[in-house]
């Protein structure tokens, strides 16, 4: 049985032994399920009866899964299974790129066939591991049981409709019976054990129904050996009967081991009329011989002659008395009654069998199994997906490309596959950590399963903040930072890439730029909403820069930005970068540079930043105050003359502009930026600042016309 689960919600919705007063307070807890998905919003809401009209209060939202999160052995299971998924859909894919249909073609059945018996192996390993008496870590999620049942509904799919090639049409007898003896086992080992260590086993009370089973089941070296100890039974009768009966089990019939069904089907017939003659040999006993002391072994082994006699009705009863059911009548009726009964025969018996016999219905896995032998494959999803999502999912995945059930969408718009791959995708939704999964699954049905997953890969936790954590964490985040593409901002690029969801990777590149650009890692921001293609984003990008300099001053804001100058060479190289915003970022990584020289000394190399912002349209309209007002610290320079002439000029036309423009009531777009480097200054104190710029201007225009020479050269200097 699943796991029952439950969730804790944190912060908690009430406090501890605060329970009584949140019911006295006329609340409850109110849930929404969400209608795309399978989560569910967990609130706290007033009951209707007490709520007033225009009242509001908040409470916190939570959102849950209904689904037991998968851990221990069952997320190690969900995982390696994964593989063989992503194989069957390749196989699929590449037959459909074919144009055949896989079902058609003799390598394609040979490799599904594989894939699905891989399947059954993980079932058969889990169950092996579950059922193993060791001390775990964490204990298990599933028990032994579960897997079991995994485990005999896969393999009878794969024997009922997985058949090698060329015994599509065959015999399946003996294929029932070996699929029945590997999961049901009977006779036990240990009864076996027991009676031969018995010097008279015949007068235990579970000899008789040890060697009926045995027959039964086709245990021929188990029978042979118990008809043998037989020989020392104090009947002659029995003794001699017990010793022709050895060489009919031992030579009994069977399909694999001819070349030709004809063949079979004469060695058959020959078989039972050497049945018949112990018939008559057995019918010849007198009455008054037919009992030994303990009860009448003649009847016992009349039994025993009626299995090989392929009696039906002697082979319902002897079934039920051993404490047998329908699927052990059927595995004997394809050996002993009808050993040429074809897999399009099995419905019919099957459903006459479940007449007299009917599966168990408290039993999932019985129901399970009679739905597979009746041919039903849409009602077995329906009931596989009771006993665990992950049958249903990875049945209905191998059963869509068998052509067994329909591959057109149902009343809710999906194919019956898809409709329970992606409750299995929702299902390993609940854990967050294996999103990769959760996309594989989504992305393999169809243009709803891809919209699905892209929701999954924008919620991908991308773990783009430095913090203390593990070293594998820190190095990935270390890569990361560095300029690399490392850790699972990595895997989701990749796995955009692998889906062509170039829409969804370009979000993700926008979510990861805003991370960025809240850690201060501005080159980095950059070069994420370049890759995005997000202009606004970079607008913002480039905003958030140049805010660094108002709140922290240049030097600061000349650190930050370093790295954005080589992520600005190769954006000027791109023809779909908007000039809008990229002529703002070059202003930002300009002016910083200019502050950078400044603080080294480079003062030389600081005016002529100075200069070509203004003379290549760089410097927003907002900036200029900002820039005059750091123009002056230069222009005022005792150890020599930064500008040209024309510089100031240039310089002295930008005063006048920001002046006209304010008198025409513009003191917002040119004045706004200058105000709050100066902390909030108020009207006066900009227009003292700006009645400084103009008189230091005036006075380096004068010492310009002293020296004559119109100060430095503008010949041969490009800006």
């Amino acid at each position: 049985m699943a796991p029952t689960a439950s969730s804790n919600l944190r912060p908690p919705l009430v406090e501890r032994g605060g329970l009584e007063k949140f019911i006295k307070s006329g609340k409850t807890l109110a849930t929404t399920i969400s209608p795309r998905d399978d989560s569910i919003a967990v609130y706290a809401t007033t009951l209707t009866h007490s709520r007033s009209p225009g009242s509001s209060e908040e409470h916190p939202i939570y959102t849950t899964s209904p689904h037991l999160a998968p851990s221990s052995e069952r997320r190690t299971f969900v995982t390696d299974t994964s593989v063989i998924f992503a194989a069957v859909r390749n196989l699929v894919q590449v037959a459909r790129e074919e144009g055949v249909q896989l079902s058609d073609t003799v390598d394609g059945m040979k490799a599904m066939t594989k894939l699905a018996l891989d399947y059954v192996n993980h079932c058969k390993e889990c169950c092996i591991y579950a059922a193993q008496e060791t001390t775990r870590h964490e204990p298990l999620q599933f028990d032994a049981d579960h897997y079991r049942k995994l485990y005999t509904c896969f393999s009878l799919f794969t024997v009922l409709y997985m058949p090698e090639s060329g015994l599509d049409d065959a015999p399946v007898g003996d294929e029932v019976m070996d699929w029945l003896n590997t999961h049901y086992i009977e006779p036990s080992t240990e009864d076996g054990d027991n009676l031969s260590s018995l010097d008279r086993p015949w007068e235990d009370e579970t000899f008789w129904p040890y060697l009926t089973r045995a027959t039964l089941r086709g245990l021929t070296k188990a029978s042979a050996f118990f008809l043998d100890v037989l020989s020392q039974h104090p009947s002659p009768d029995l003794q001699r009967l017990s010793q022709l009966l050895i060489p009919l089990l031992t030579n009994h019939p069977r399909l694999h081991q001819f070349a030709a069904e004809r063949d079979f089907a004469v060695a058959s017939r020959r078989w039972k009329d050497k049945v018949k003659s112990l018939r008559l040999e057995l019918d010849r006993v007198p009455e008054e011989d037919r009992e030994d002391g303990f009860e009448n072994w003649w009847e016992r082994f009349s039994d025993i002659v009626s299995i090989l006699e392929g009696r039906g009705e002697n082979v319902k009863r002897i079934v039920s008395e051993l404490g047998g059911d329908w699927k052990e009548v059927c595995a004997v009726w394809g050996v002993f009654i009808d050993p040429r009964i074809r897999r399009s025969d099995l419905p019919d018996l099957i459903e006459d069998l479940l007449d007299e016999l009917p599966p168990d219905p408290t039993s999932l896995e019985d129901v399970i199994h009679s739905s597979l032998f009746l041919g039903r494959p849409s009602r077995t999803l329906t009931q596989a997906a009771e006993l665990d999502i992950w049958l249903a999912a990875h049945l209905a995945d191998i059963m869509e490309p068998l052509q067994l059930i329909e591959v057109e969408p149902d009343d809710s718009g999906h194919p019956l596959r898809d409709h329970y791959v992606l409750s299995y995708a929702e299902y390993l939704r609940s854990d967050p950590s294996l999103w990769r999964l959760t996309v594989d699954y989504m992305s393999s049905c169809g243009d709803i399963g891809k919209a699905m997953a892209d929701q999954v890969l924008v919620r991908v936790p991308l773990r783009l903040r430095r913090h203390k954590g593990s070293q594998d964490a820190g190095e990935d985040i270390a890569q990361i930072h560095s300029g690399q593409l490392a850790g699972v901002l990595k895997e989701v690029a990749e796995t955009c890439f692998e889906y062509k969801r170039e829409e969804v990777r370009r979000t993700i590149c926008r979510i990861a730029a805003q991370t960025f650009m809240q850690e201060k890692e501005f080159g980095l921001a950059v070069s994420y909403c370049a890759s995005a293609e997000d202009w606004s984003g970079l607008g913002h990008v480039v905003d958030r820069v140049l805010e660094e300099y108002i709140a922290e001053g240049p030097e600061p804001f000349a650190r930050l930005v370093a790295n954005v100058a080589p992520v600005l060479h190769s954006l000027r190289s791109q023809h779909s970068a908007h000039g809008i915003f990229l002529y703002r970022l070059m202003f930002a990584v300009r002016f910083a540079e200019f502050h950078q020289r400044r603080v080294n000394g480079d003062l030389q190399e600081a005016a002529f930043d100075l200069v070509a912002m203004f003379r290549e349209d760089l410097a927003p309209r907002s900036w200029w105050g900002v820039l005059l007002s750091d123009a002056v610290e230069l222009l005022q320079h005792s150890q020599g003359m930064l500008f040209t002439n024309n510089d100031a000029v240039l310089f002295l036309h930008k005063l006048q502009e920001i002046d006209t423009r304010c008198a025409q009531g513009g003191q917002e777009d040119y004045l706004t930026v200058l105000a709050r480097v100066m902390k909030g200054a108020g009207e006066k104190q900009i227009l003292q600042r700006l009645q400084v710029i103009r008189l230091v201007l005036a006075r380096y225009v004068a010492r310009c016309g002293v020296i004559g020479v119109g100060g430095r050269s503008t010949q041969g200097i490009m800006y």
